[in-house]
């Protein structure tokens, strides 16, 4: 039978450890987030993954929120994160900076998650969209490419903090797989 771990079992960072260890080459970038709890999961899932940073643009809420707390239980305090009003020049900017920015979104001529291959060594940068909307059309089109999280049943889209859990373990574990290939 196995027995569930108490959480001073888990060997988790403390939020100094979290600030000094080495993060993950992936950035999250939110698009104009409604949810005051989407935006706190995803904090959550970042802080799980190691994620470099998460930028909150448009009417994306930022902490300290209590509605934000409850479901990032802490985690805005680990994860380094910021503020932008415009994603479109957040995103050139990134480019700018050799980040390879990605939408997650349903498009013509998107890859499918599944499909996706990382290179070792290239930061990813990953926009997730509005609730209702989804990423914006100058978004997608400005970015470097669009993934699809392949979906089978009879809903068209998954809640946004689901996509952003999907999506980063997919790409962590792939970036993984890379490292434990190396001789």
């Amino acid at each position: 039978m196995n027995r569930k771990l108490e959480n001073s079992e888990l060997g988790r960072l403390d939020v100094e450890g979290f600030k000094n260890v080495r993060k993950s080459p992936i950035i999250l970038i939110l698009d104009n987030i409604r949810s005051l709890n989407n935006i706190g999961s995803v904090f959550r899932t970042a802080d799980a993954f190691l994620i470099q940073k998460i930028y909150l643009c448009g009417i994306t809420a930022t902490p300290p929120h209590k509605d934000i707390r409850k479901t990032a239980l802490g985690a805005t305090e680990s994860v380094d994160w910021e503020h932008r009003q415009n994603t479109l020049e957040l995103i050139q900017e990134l480019q700018t900076e050799k980040i390879k920015v990605i939408a997650v979104e349903q498009a013509e001529d998107s890859t499918m998650l599944n499909d996706f291959d990382v290179v070792e060594g290239e930061t990813l940068a990953l926009v997730f969209g509005n609730e209702v909307k989804g990423v914006s059309q100058e978004v997608v089109s400005a970015s470097n490419v669009v993934l699809e999280i392949p979906q089978f049943g009879t809903k068209h889209s998954l809640n946004i903090s689901v996509s952003a859990g999907v999506a980063v373990w997919d790409i962590w574990s792939k970036m993984n797989a890379l490292k434990t290939k190396k001789p």
